[in-house]
């Protein structure tokens, strides 16, 4: 079973196709790491499964219904995203930030209750911020507001999070804890696609890695399978350091490849 299928997926930006004929699928249980050089697509294909950009051709279904007929609010109460670089510019505290994740499962002019507040403290927990409930949102740290925001879409209670570079502003504790806490979402049944560049992390925690380049999939498979030496010298023009520590594998980028025309003689 397929939870979120996008097919055929095309967006174009004046004469380029940031997007060209992409098709992914994501099931219930996955962690799935979006992997690529800057540019190649990652951000833009998550904000199309998202909904928050139409793509130029193609289609996007949910849970078996095209996504096309489902109302708004109800595909923001199954499905999350955690934006890159989101600005915070309201000076309001951490707690009132991560219950505005609530909005979607609120009628209309109805009060929280007590299992919205049980959400929130929830999603506090999870994100490592409790002690920051009551902090001004303008005075947290880079690595502070990204995981107030990842409070704020797991406080929703989603079935899918789509996660844009959920780690990169996280010291290496962090990291790993963000990490640990996807993969437990995706193994109590829900699915998660995050965008990611560190590839030994997206190696051990991830089920599937899907590599993008110029706006279409170069691979799309098990992190052994993607990870190779071919595709990492291709796509990322480096070579890297592979290895292991018991069943985990390691990707250790080390040097740049010359640029094209740039090799020497």
């Amino acid at each position: 079973m397929t939870l979120l299928q996008a097919t055929d997926i095309r967006v174009r930006l004046g004469d380029n196709d940031v997007l060209a004929g992409i098709d992914v699928g994501l099931k219930p249980g996955e962690l799935v790491g979006l992997i690529g050089p800057n540019g190649a697509g990652k951000t833009t294909l998550l904000r199309v499964l998202a909904r928050l950009l139409d793509p130029d051709t193609g289609s996007l279904v949910y849970d078996g219904a095209p996504v096309a007929g489902i109302d708004r609010r109800a595909f923001a109460r199954e499905v999350a995203y955690l934006a890159q670089n989101a600005p915070l510019h309201w000076p309001i505290t951490v707690r009132r930030l991560v219950a505005l994740g609530r909005i979607p499962r609120l009628g209309p002019w109805t009060r929280p209750t007590h299992a919205d507040a049980a959400a929130i403290d929830t999603a506090l927990a999870q994100a490592d911020i409790a002690d920051l409930s009551e902090r001004i949102v303008t005075t947290l740290s880079g690595g502070e507001r990204l995981r107030t925001l990842l409070a704020r879409a797991l406080a929703t209670e989603p079935r899918v999070l789509l996660a844009d570079e959920p780690i990169a502003a996280l010291d290496p504790y962090h990291q790993l804890h963000v990490m640990q806490l996807l993969r437990e979402l995706a193994g109590r049944g829900g699915a998660v696609i995050a965008v990611l560049h560190d590839l030994t992390l997206a190696a051990r925690f991830c089920d599937r890695l899907v590599l993008l380049d110029g706006g279409k999939i170069v691979a799309d498979g098990p992190p052994d399978a993607v990870l190779n030496p071919a595709n990492i010298e291709t796509v990322y023009r480096i070579d890297a350091h592979f290895g292991r520590v018991g069943d985990q594998a390691y990707v250790v980028p080390w040097t740049r490849r010359a640029p094209p025309g740039d090799e020497p003689c």
